[in-house]
């Protein structure tokens, strides 16, 4: 594609659109070069434009769409496969400063959001009205629109569900510049085809987001959370089913090996975890919460799954009742990530999904490329809807060497999720680190419907290039 360079004329305009929130050159934070997985690649834009409102949006997409200037939507880059990387340089467009909540309609039970507002700031304005947001992704301080545009899931999906059954409505500025209206406040909708979907999950490429209005639910009275440690892991995945075949409904429903919780711990500075029970090593870890209406019935859902995991091999059942517990325990499993990034000096992700009854047979086969490919493994994920998190890591070799086995890994491991009818990714997304094993998945007719999808949207091909469905 012929991406032409901001020139001084351009950027001067770019300043009249956004007054004192341009930057350019030595004035560009270097944060913006990259996400959180830098080994998808670094760029410098060549202007950074911190938005306020959707009109300065839609004018400088209109300016950009003129000249033919790529432009990259970027969040809080909380990302992980290289989504907000301005690979073609061009604009930076940031909305973190549209960081509003506008209004909560109680009778409908919705909340009207800007794009900016921080995931944890919404969570928290909620419970104060008694209601509950349930997309739960396990970083709290991504946007609202980074997980709209990612289809984020999290923790409680097993439960309540991803991102997309929460998006009621939003209003988008298409790459051309013109302003949009998706969805509304129903509930149901049988009107033509579904757009405000199709924009959910689709990292960027379509448009850029610019109002959420996103579903409530009143908030459980009552939770509780279980520790069950097992002597091994193939016990602990094994014993997912039997819990929903027992007609037990788990809010969150998380998996761990023994390695991992190690490291957690030893970074929240609290162990919370038992190592060993009468005598028998725990391996591995389920971590499940329940929610109801009051205690009495989640000591009887607690009895009911103690027996259903006793049964089925484990070693102990650990009741977390207390807010302190609780906290603990899922401080914790919200730490993994940044455990791994602590003692590791080079490490790549996938997060792809599978069926349930098809985790322990995956898990053992991610586990035997360890030796064959020659990298550390880790892993962990959530158990009850089979989106996995597997890291390899490596601590003595060089990055290029690093970034080839790595390569070999994660083909090998997206060729194994196939076969037993999973997907790429459960919710970080394809971004640009994915886009080849994504082809590979589904085929090259599907990329192609997606890429004629975007040059419907996108004429010109400037907005977010090299990302999803276009590999330049």
């Amino acid at each position: 594609m012929d991406y032409q360079k901001l020139t001084p004329e351009l950027i001067e305009q770019l300043k009249a659109i956004a007054p004192g929130r341009v930057f350019t050159n030595g004035d560009i934070n270097e944060d913006y070069t990259h996400d959180e997985m830098p080994i998808y690649g670094k760029a410098s834009p060549e202007a950074v434009v911190e938005a306020l409102t959707t009109e300065e949006i839609a004018a400088v997409m209109k300016l950009c769409n003129e000249h033919h200037i790529p432009v990259t939507p970027r969040g809080a880059g909380t990302g992980l496969v290289g989504g907000c990387v301005p690979v073609e340089g061009g604009v930076l467009l940031v909305t973190t400063r549209m960081n509003k909540i506008l209004e909560y309609d109680l009778e409908n039970f919705v909340v009207r959001v800007q794009p900016g507002v921080l995931l944890n700031t919404l969570a928290e304005d909620a419970q104060k009205q008694g209601l509950l947001y349930p997309p739960d992704p396990g970083e709290k301080f991504a946007t609202l629109g980074g997980n709209v545009s990612t289809n984020a899931g999290g923790m409680r999906a097993v439960k309540y569900g991803c991102t997309r059954d929460y998006v009621r409505a939003m209003t988008v500025v298409l790459p051309t510049g013109e302003i949009v209206k998706f969805g509304s406040t129903v509930s149901k909708t049988s009107s033509g085809y579904s757009l405000l979907n199709l924009m959910i999950g689709s990292e960027g490429t379509l448009g850029i987001i610019t109002e959420l209005t996103l579903k409530l639910i009143p908030m459980p009275k009552a939770n509780v959370s279980l520790i069950i440690p097992f002597p091994d892991l193939e016990s602990a995945i094994g014993t997912v089913p039997k819990i929903f075949m027992a007609g037990l409904k788990p809010q969150a429903l998380e998996f761990m090996g023994k390695e991992i919780v190690i490291s957690s711990e030893a970074y929240v500075g609290k162990q919370v975890f038992p190592r060993e029970i009468d005598g028998v090593e725990a391996e591995a870890y389920l971590l499940v919460t329940f929610d109801g209406d009051n205690e009495e019935e989640l000591e009887a859902i607690s009895e009911q799954a103690s027996e259903v995991v006793f049964d089925n091999g484990a070693i102990d059942v650990l009741v977390a009742d207390t807010p302190a517990l609780k906290r603990d325990a899922w401080a914790a499993r919200s730490s993994f990530l940044e455990a791994i990034m602590a003692d590791t000096k080079l490490l790549d992700e996938c997060d792809v999904v599978v069926p349930v009854n098809q985790i322990a047979p995956f898990l053992v086969y991610v586990k035997s490329l360890e030796d064959e490919i020659g990298l550390t493994v880790k892993s962990f994920g959530h158990a009850g809807d089979g989106n996995l998190h597997i890291y390899c890591c490596s601590n003595e070799l060089e990055e290029a060497e690093f970034i080839s086995l790595a390569e070999q890994f994660m083909e090998k491991v997206y060729i194994k999720a196939t076969e037993l009818g999973g997907q790429v990714s459960g919710e970080h997304g394809i971004g640009r680190g994915k886009v080849s094993f994504l082809k590979d998945s589904i085929g090259e007719t599907s990329m192609a419907l997606m890429e004629n999808i975007k040059r419907v949207f996108d004429p010109n091909m400037i907005l977010n290039p090299g990302k999803v469905c276009y590999k330049l």
